[in-house]
């Protein structure tokens, strides 16, 4: 049994000797793979040019906020010229209604004045029917001769 278990444990060994190896090799090719694909062919940025580039972008911001600021008083500006026409709207209604009512009695007077006329337009034919018709004075003679002897 010694010799079994001895060679049973020397092809266990040899399995994970075995696992470990191609392991190895698998992370190496991965590696080399990865190397492959992404070179590194521009070196990476130097410190100088992140600067400038962080007060590009610090200097951008600060424009950016100016801006957000102008907006800000132009929206405000147009948010009092909202409330100033929406004032306007208010008074234009209530004006707008007086001028309704003021219509509305107009309309109703000229309706009683239509009225009338056409009552009096009616009693008119009666009345004239009514009137008899007198004789005006007569004319004087007029000689055309003056102071003829005939």
């Amino acid at each position: 049994m010694t010799l079994n278990l001895l060679i049973r444990r020397s092809v266990v060994v040899a399995g994970v000797v075995a696992s470990l190896v191609v392991g190895a090799a698998s992370i190496q090719a991965a590696a080399m793979w990865t190397a492959a694909s992404a070179p590194l062919n521009d070196p990476p940025a130097s410190l100088a040019s992140i600067q400038t580039s962080l007060e590009q972008e610090r200097a951008r911001s600060l424009a950016l906020e100016e801006q957000l600021r102008t907006l800000e008083g132009a929206s405000a500006d147009l948010a009092a010229a909202l409330d100033t026409a929406t004032g306007q709207v208010e008074i234009d209604k209530a004006t707008a209604e007086g001028l309704r009512n003021s219509l509305a009695a107009a309309k109703a007077k000229l309706a009683r004045l239509e009225a009338a006329l056409a009552k009096a337009a009616a009693a008119r034919p009666a009345a004239a029917a009514a009137v008899t018709t007198v004789a005006g004075p007569t004319p004087e003679p007029h000689d055309d001769d003056e102071g003829g002897d005939d």
